[in-house]
């Protein structure tokens, strides 16, 4: 047998020859990639499912957090806050009787009233709690900070049955 056929050939020299062929591609990459980083790289795409809110007008849960949203995004804007829509969104969704307890609250107190607190949450979700009388409960979860620093305030918002908020508690009525 002739020993320059290729199947005589040593497993060596073919792993030495891959190795080479690797080497000469990956430098041929290489020598693109300083052309290719002047480019913009496109945008990355989430694989998380795409956020969405959903409500049903008349239902408490939606009406709360309409208020919340609309309330904290007033609030929200540390160097020009909307006081005049925080107020009237306050006129719109609080009862008249709740208002007035609710500002003598904040009076006694310091803080926002809707809140609970001096700063505006970073978020917020909204949960059904349940009918209580006539009125529904909803649970109002508040996160103020991040990371180590996160502190979570929940509020109990009683929502009379004519869709406005007739009170806000750190317990529950139920």
């Amino acid at each position: 047998m002739n020993r320059k056929f290729p199947a005589h050939r040593r497993p060596g020299r073919r792993a030495a020859f891959a190795a080479g062929l690797v080497l000469a591609v990956g430098l041929g990459v290489s020598t693109q990639v300083p052309a290719q980083a002047s480019v913009p790289a496109p945008a990355k795409t989430s694989t998380a499912a795409p956020q969405s809110v959903s409500g049903t007008p008349g239902q408490a849960v939606t009406r709360v957090g309409d208020f919340y949203g609309a309330y904290v995004d007033s609030k929200g804007d540390y160097t020009d806050p909307d006081v005049t829509l925080a107020t009237a969104l306050r006129r719109h969704y609080l009862t008249p009787d709740f208002a007035e307890r609710l500002a003598a609250w904040e009076n006694e107190n310091q803080v926002d009233g809707v809140l609970r607190a001096q700063n505006v949450p970073a978020r917020w979700t909204v949960t059904d709690n349940g009918t209580v009388g006539n009125g529904h409960e909803v649970v109002v979860t508040l996160t103020f900070g991040s990371g180590e620093t996160t502190r979570r305030t929940r509020l109990f918002v009683l929502v009379e049955r004519y869709d406005h908020i007739a009170d806000i508690a750190t317990t529950s009525a139920r």
